[in-house]
């Protein structure tokens, strides 16, 4: 019950919050509609005692009233739930928003690789269009409670053996709290299986997946996993279906043998002479009105107690993103003791340094390594390395070298499991995020396929010039994606893909191309990188790109001392860096220029030659 009542305090907090205006206009109505019930049925005893006594004039006077409640009743009702709506909507809109802080409101991306933090946000997303609905119930709950004491206080006018009657019902609320439990575990249970159902079931569907399952005629293996998955979930919520409708049935059974007994009790007053027919039905009217009245609650606290477990799992996820913030408080108290010399202590709020405008030294790493959170596995190891400010960086390796996760660690997108990254002799982490990652401009393999327009589709990389068409039109021209521009219709203004209406749809090249321009509307970047950026293209395409961005490196190094990194596995591209950088396994296996490095005969003068004969 203290969940309950705490999930209907934070929704009427909510929804005073969003509109309060609203929420009291719904208040007054719904409190209006609900006490008109029990005086409809007093007024039918009223009724059927005047008729009896062929009191015609008062029968038809009290009747005009019960008709009048009842319109009341319908329309009240009907123009609250306008008002209550409006403030579920806003209340679900904020509380989307808050979750969508939770999941992209921490410094890196670590959260997000932990299945259990997946699986509480999948509930959340699947649950959390339910809480449009909370807002509702709460009002509901509360006109139930009024109208209940009512029909207690003339229950017991009668009889005050008959208010037993709306106690009779607290067996059914509380075993509906217990069903509800019975569900809710078997939804948490289930997750990580309902995720990969659903996971599946995007794959059988999806445009850029479905080519292969085609032609590799995997539909029938996918359908059977997704069958499987189900059926596992299936099993897990239908035998707690069964369980939790057993015990809501129970608890109504205590209720329907009360309601009976009520009913016996004011027939036999009534063959006594100690109740009139007016009694009989005033007692009838209300018994059925306090049935309904048992069923709402029990459906409105299942629905609630839900509400509440959804507010649980946000609370977690806020939770979550407090203990990484008291975390990364805590180090950065460490590495400012350790940079003064003494221990650590208790309570230390590091004071964050400040981003430079112009990078003189660049960027080092010491001792750099890093684990992917609940793997073990064991992705770069004790890196040391130092990238000169202004200059072109190019990474190379075999897959799973680690080239792509230290591009991420570089964005600040994770933090070193151990070491340092150093910009400008300034440990990353003691950056402001927000700051850093502003002066980052980016390209990854997995690039984004924003379905917007196009002018938003390029703009998305500086959303402060995103309407700036100057600057749109200049990023085009630097990534040379005019050809696109002019092939859709409208140009800038026109929309892309087919998922939200009739746009352009592009091929896997033309959407890498708007990411290399997305990549060029932050101006003077301190880092800018490039992941394998042309993977889609062909080699010639490719080669051309990055004569161009090696061209703008030069500027940006010279305006701001910014870094430009990329990934690429041809080596005639490569080889244009003024540094390249060869891990092998997580370590830095050799550094130096394309010339050095051939020279050297070492791992990369291995891989090089083995492409060079490929391609020749």
């Amino acid at each position: 019950m203290r969940r309950i009542v705490l999930s209907a305090v934070f929704v009427l907090r909510l929804a005073a919050a969003v509109d309060r205006g609203r929420l009291l206009r719904a208040v007054g109505l719904m409190t209006v509609g609900y006490l008109a019930t029990p005086v409809i049925a007093l007024g039918l005893r009223e009724f059927t005692e005047a008729a009896l006594a062929r009191r015609l004039e008062v029968a038809t006077w009290v009747i005009g009233g019960v008709a009048v409640l009842l319109v009341l009743e319908l329309m009240l009702g009907h123009f609250a739930h306008l008002s209550y709506f409006e403030v579920g909507e806003l209340a679900e809109t904020t509380l989307n928003e808050e979750l969508v802080r939770h999941v992209n409101g921490s410094r890196g991306l670590e959260r997000l690789d932990d299945p259990a933090f997946a699986d509480n946000v999948n509930l959340v997303r699947e649950e959390l269009g339910n809480t449009r609905t909370a807002v509702e119930s709460v009002l509901q709950l509360g006109g139930l409670a009024l109208q209940t004491a009512l029909t207690t206080v003339v229950l017991v006018t009668l009889d005050p053996r008959l208010a037993l009657l709306p106690l009779a019902a607290l067996p059914s609320v509380l075993v509906g709290r217990w069903a509800q439990n019975l569900l809710e575990s078997a939804k948490e249970a289930s997750a990580e299986n309902t995720r990969r159902t659903r996971h599946l079931l995007a794959l059988a569907t999806a445009p850029a997946s479905i080519k292969e399952i085609r032609l590799f005629h995997a539909e029938a293996a996918l359908l059977r996993e997704q069958d499987a998955n189900w059926s596992r979930t299936s099993a897990v919520l239908r035998r707690a279906h069964l369980r939790a409708a057993t015990l809501r049935a129970a608890g109504q059974l205590v209720f329907a043998l009360a309601y009976g007994g009520a009913i016996t009790l004011v027939l036999w007053q009534a063959e006594q002479g100690r109740a009139g027919v007016g009694d009989v039905i005033l007692v009838i009217t209300l018994a059925v009105q306090v049935s309904v009245q048992v069923a709402g609650a029990a459906t409105l606290l299942t629905g609630l107690q839900g509400v509440g477990r959804t507010l649980d799992r946000l609370t977690s996820l806020r939770d979550h993103g407090s203990r990484e913030q008291g975390s990364r408080e805590h180090e950065a108290g460490e590495r400012g003791s350790r940079k003064r010399g003494h221990a650590t202590p208790s309570r230390t709020s590091p004071v964050p340094g400040a981003v430079p405008a112009v990078l003189r030294e660049g960027i080092r790493l010491e001792n750099l390594s890093f684990v992917y959170p609940g793997t073990g596995k064991v992705i770069l190891e004790d890196l040391n390395l130092t990238i000169p400010a202004g200059g072109s960086v190019a990474l190379v390796g075999e897959n799973g070298a680690g080239k792509s996760t230290l591009v991420k660690l570089l964005c600040g997108l994770y933090q070193p499991t151990s070491g340092r990254i150093l910009v400008d002799g300034t440990d990353l982490r003691d950056l402001p995020a927000g700051e850093w990652q502003a002066r980052v401009a980016s390209l990854f393999q997995d690039f984004a396929r924003f379905e917007l327009l196009l002018r938003e589709n390029v703009g998305v990389g500086d959303v402060a010039r995103m309407e700036d068409e100057q600057a749109v039109l200049r990023a085009v021209e630097l990534a040379r994606a005019g050809r696109i521009v002019a092939s859709v219709p409208g140009g800038l203004s026109g929309l892309l893909g087919h998922g939200y209406g009739q746009g352009t749809e592009l091929s896997m090249g033309q959407w890498q191309t708007l990411g290399l321009a997305r990549s060029q509307m932050r101006e003077d970047p301190l880092l800018l990188v490039l992941d394998e950026p042309a993977a889609a293209l062909d080699a010639a395409a490719e080669h051309a790109i990055f004569e161009r961005y090696a061209n703008l490196s030069a500027d940006t190094g010279r305006r701001s001392g910014g870094i430009t990194l990329f990934v690429s596995h041809r080596f005639s591209t490569v080889r244009m860096a003024d540094m390249i950088v060869v891990l092998d396994r997580g370590r830095v296996a050799e550094s130096g220029d394309h010339r050095a490095l051939v020279t050297r005969r070492g791992l990369y003068a291995e891989l090089y030659e083995l492409q060079e004969r490929i391609y020749h």
